[in-house]
């Protein structure tokens, strides 16, 4: 997975805007839209490019409930991380999930339309689990800034 100057510039472009169309961005990083649509179809296919999404307003979508849990796990085995890996890709309710060092093991974010159904899912998805040790839940007051941009450094020339 390498990358040089005009893909840095690119992907410092797209990161900010991933709706600008190829003539646009290949004008601001100095090249052509067809040289431009193949670039980025590199850094798509090499996982440079993750993802191209729109980062939506939980509270506008009516789940005005946000939360930060960092969840322990009663044996750290690799098939119990595994298991809740996979529980975390397939449920709907959270939004972003960390398998972390520290404290905890993990930290999900997780939204919901209210405190009775995040206590709900708290049930289900935490209480039910016998390889969950414990869970701490922090309500987030007010996001301050929402994004998945990376800072983006140019390769050195050698």
């Amino acid at each position: 997975m390498q990358y040089d100057r005009i893909d840095a510039r690119i992907l410092e472009i797209v990161q900010k805007n991933n709706r600008l169309t190829s003539e646009v961005i290949g004008e601001m990083a100095g090249l052509s839209a067809t040289a431009c649509q193949r670039r980025l179809k590199r850094l798509r296919a090499d996982g440079i490019i993750e993802a191209d999404v729109s980062i939506v307003s939980a509270r506008a979508v009516g789940r005005p409930i946000q939360m930060l849990v960092l969840v322990s796990l009663e044996r750290e085995r690799s098939d119990i991380i595994d298991k809740f890996k996979k529980a975390i890709k397939s449920s709907v309710e959270v939004v972003n999930g960390f398998y972390v060092t520290g404290d905890a093991d993990f930290v999900l974010y997780i939204t919901a339309r209210s405190m009775e159904e995040y206590e709900q899912f708290t049930r289900r998805f935490f209480y039910e689990n016998p390889d969950i040790k414990g869970f701490k839940t922090m309500v987030i007051m007010d996001r301050v800034k929402a994004g998945f941009a990376v800072p983006i450094e140019p390769p050195s020339e050698d």
